[in-house]
């Protein structure tokens, strides 16, 4: 692998010990730092990544930065953090052959990806490069079903944010100040992350986005049932096509959804398989269905189980996108056409 000399060196805190009482700070500060890499040729990534490999399974921290990221916006950076470094992906200087590089170990079963709310991250991957990502245990689906299975149910549309996550003494219990520092800044120069060379302030906000997520899987995976890691995995392929797929034809080039495992499939409590319905907003129709404030919207969601997406300011604009059991996605999609019809 040919080396690029560090620009920084970060903590990556290591998986927790159970029983061992020691907090998240304590290990961190205990563990020598590691180096940040900045990547802008595939010989500078690790050869495990670049060929995966069912003998060599990995377990990356991932997440991407870029300008509006979405399918119109511009990804510049890709971070990828292993237990020994951190990897900052320049897509800018690196371009269409660093990122086909990078293509096999975003697609790969081999590769778990453990990222913060995906959506965005995989259209921006797919519409600017053509990039499926797969195998995501996505934290914000895996926090929302610790507190299912634990008896505690979020608001609609309460997802939590990553620094909540990070700051819940439940898993890391740290303050993530700086975050909200770059967000002022994003906000006053959208042309934030298109900057080069990278500032130190870049590099520290790329890699504190990944540092801590390896430590949160492993503490969140030894949280969850059979039942809600199968949920995890579902859940997690259907939200990374969701912006991507514009209807259910598309479906047809991402790999297939984990299906039931058989150890589930016993008496009653077998769950339903679950599916993800895109629906075409006829034009000047969705404002029927969000309602005023939302109000329409929340109540459809509220009669159903099942996640409604709506594309928003970054679109896509006449879509909906249905997420849950089969039974319930049905049941939210004859409310929302229900909701289109002139009377």
């Amino acid at each position: 692998m040919a080396s690029s000399s560090p620009t920084q060196r970060t903590h990556v805190p290591i998986p927790p010990d159970p029983g061992g009482g020691r907090s998240q700070t304590q290990d961190a500060n205990e563990q020598p730092p590691v180096p940040i890499h900045i990547v802008t040729e595939p010989l500078q990534l690790p050869p495990d990544f670049l060929n995966p490999s069912s003998e060599k399974k990995l377990v990356i921290g991932f997440d991407c930065e870029g300008v509006d990221l979405c399918r119109h916006g511009k990804l510049c950076i890709m971070q990828i953090a292993f237990p020994n470094a951190i990897y900052l992906v320049d897509v800018i200087q690196g371009g269409e052959v660093l990122m086909k590089a990078c293509k096999p170990a975003l697609e790969s079963t081999y590769i778990t990806k453990v990222i913060h709310d995906c959506k965005r991250d995989s259209e921006a991957l797919y519409f600017q490069f053509g990039i499926r990502l797969h195998n995501v245990v996505d934290t914000q689906i895996a926090f929302s079903l610790i507190e299912e299975q634990e008896g505690r149910r979020r608001p609609l549309d309460d997802y939590i944010s990553f620094v909540s996550l990070l700051a819940d003494p439940r898993y890391c219990g740290i303050s993530y100040e700086e975050k909200e520092e770059v967000r002022v800044l994003m906000r006053q120069d959208p042309k934030f992350w298109t900057y080069r060379p990278m500032t130190e302030l870049m590099i520290r906000a790329a890699a504190d986005d990944v540092r801590f997520l390896l430590y949160l899987y492993h503490k969140m995976m030894g949280k969850l049932s059979q039942r809600s890691l199968w949920h995890l995995a579902v859940r997690g392929s259907l939200y990374c096509r969701c912006l991507c797929c514009m209807n259910d034809t598309d479906f047809a080039g991402w790999p297939t959804i984990p299906p039931i495992p058989d150890n589930l499939k016993i008496g009653d409590q077998c769950p339903e398989e679950e599916i993800l319905s895109v629906l075409d907003v006829p034009p000047g129709k969705m404002g029927r269905v969000i309602g005023r404030k939302g109000a329409s919207i929340l109540a459809i969601k509220e009669a159903c189980n099942a996640e409604i997406l709506i594309g928003g300011a970054k679109g896509p604009p006449d879509k909906i996108f249905v997420i849950g059991p089969v039974k319930e996605v049905r049941k939210a999609e004859a409310i929302l056409r229900g909701r289109m019809i002139d009377y």
